[in-house]
């Protein structure tokens, strides 16, 4: 999927749109990507001079390829996905600038409207952030 194909699933968009490219797999996950180019508004004073994406911000992509997952359900009719909570998230090497990430992620339970994922970020093939995380759907 490109980022007009996502558009359908998630309502996020520029400049909080954060997965470029995402696909379903056949093993039931998401998989998405961002390449950090270095002009982001949230490497904006973080750090100067050496430019790390914030943790908050790989959670969120890692939420927003999550939301891949919900594909099926927002045919029905769009739904906003809100964190509701973010469990056991671990960061373990920094995003910078030239970067491609990739998030790998899949739902482990469900109780509609909320669902329950984990997930993880590697940048070539190098941890980067981990975690736990569930979203409720409201329409």
């Amino acid at each position: 999927m490109n980022q007009e194909e996502i558009k359908k699933i998630i309502p996020h968009r520029d400049s909080m749109l954060l997965v470029e490219e995402a696909e379903l797999t056949e093993e039931g996950k998401a998989v998405g990507s961002y390449t950090v180019k270095g002009t982001e508004w949230f490497l904006d004073g973080h750090f100067p001079g050496n430019p790390v994406v914030p943790g908050v911000i790989l959670c969120e992509m890692m939420g927003q390829t999550c939301c891949v997952l919900f594909t099926e359900i927002q045919k029905e009719g769009m739904a906003t996905p809100m964190y509701t909570g973010l469990n056991n998230v671990k960061f373990k090497n920094p995003v910078k600038p030239g970067d491609k990430i990739v998030f790998e992620c899949s739902i482990k339970r469900a109780k509609p409207p909320f669902y329950f994922a984990e997930g993880k970020g590697k940048v070539e093939g190098k941890l980067c952030v981990s975690g736990e995380f569930s979203f409720a759907l409201v329409r």
